[in-house]
């Protein structure tokens, strides 16, 4: 029998995965204990339910592997150290952090701050609903509301009652547990308009990837969710949100015809890209952007008229079998 075009790639990915548990066998172990976050079930059920994402999933630890492997072997040239005070100038959560020496506790990783100033300082002056999961010793709730200002509505959320006593003006608390699905329901029947998440409660993956799950459509739009303290690697939540993002890259083509003449190429937007513009990841952080206007398609014209050589003019992307259907 000739081996079709499918056949060839099993082998091909069959082929790669040897050769990568061969040179990284602790590695690949590692990456395949996370298979089942990329698709948010167990190794058999994600099976069983999911079998092409599976093998899709399967399909890419090779390069995930490299990846890794990347990371961990290549020497970076480190950036030049500068001691500079007017950072701290142009970030007043974080001379606010820096100052506060009595009081409530704050602890928190100082990369963080920069992290903060850059997708929070839109909502600063505005009408903002501001949630917290993790409360601690209180002292971050006030930090929120005096960096937003006034029109700043905080809510944190905490498994421990005696966070009751943190309640004040324009704080309200929420005693739950983040990775009951039904704590949540109740959470967004109270608070109809939540514009920031900040994820800082128990850190296990499984209390992270719930709390996105039932939080993050509950996002306005134009919203910011923040899941701090992120560690370790491997990383079930890492993971997770790899294959989240992995969902950006959908890509269905169409031929773009523009009134003003312009061809070129265009793409439908799924319901996840409709929603959500962007993925960021930073040691420890990962921060998740909501679109504030709705996208209709991804458009890539051609401009000029000179396309030479012809053997260089770029055919219509090749559409990946998982992705070659809109949503």
């Amino acid at each position: 029998m000739k081996p079709t075009a499918l056949s060839r790639s099993k082998f091909s990915m069959f082929a790669k995965l040897v050769s990568t548990a061969i040179k990284n066998p602790r590695r690949t172990a590692e990456l395949l204990n996370l298979l089942p976050s990329v698709v948010h079930q167990g190794v058999v059920s994600t099976a069983i339910k999911n079998p092409r994402w599976t093998v899709e999933s399967l399909n890419e630890l090779p390069s995930v592997v490299q990846g890794v492997q990347f990371s961990r072997e290549t020497d970076f040239s480190t950036p030049i150290e500068v001691e500079d005070d007017s950072l701290e100038v142009a970030n007043p959560l974080l001379s606010y952090f820096n100052s506060h020496r009595e009081g409530l506790g704050i602890w928190k990783w100082m990369h963080y701050f920069d992290i903060y100033q850059r997708y929070f300082s839109k909502f600063v002056g505005r009408e903002v609903h501001v949630l917290e999961v993790g409360i601690y010793s209180g002292g971050s709730l006030v930090m929120w509301k005096e960096y937003f200002g006034s029109g700043c509505r905080v809510y944190g959320v905490d498994i421990d009652e005696e966070c009751m006593a943190y309640e004040d003006t324009g704080i309200k608390v929420f005693i739950g547990d983040q990775a009951d699905r039904s704590f949540w329901a109740t959470v967004r029947q109270t608070v109809p308009k939540i514009d920031i998440l900040i994820d800082d409660g128990g850190h296990h993956h499984e209390q992270q990837r719930i709390t996105l799950e039932e939080m993050l459509p509950h996002l306005r739009p134009g919203g910011v969710y923040l899941c701090e303290d992120i560690t370790g690697v491997p990383n079930h939540f890492a993971s997770y949100l790899q294959g989240l993002a992995s969902s950006l890259h959908s890509y269905s083509w169409e031929p773009l015809e523009m009134p003003s003449g312009l061809s070129g190429s265009k793409s439908i937007p799924s319901n996840f890209q409709q929603a959500i513009r962007a993925i960021h990841l930073y040691p420890f952080v990962a921060v998740i952007e909501k679109r504030e206007r709705n996208v209709r398609q991804f458009i890539a014209p051609k401009q000029g008229t000179q396309w030479q050589p012809r053997s260089l003019v770029p055919e219509p992307l090749p559409i990946p079998p998982a992705v070659a259907t809109r949503p």
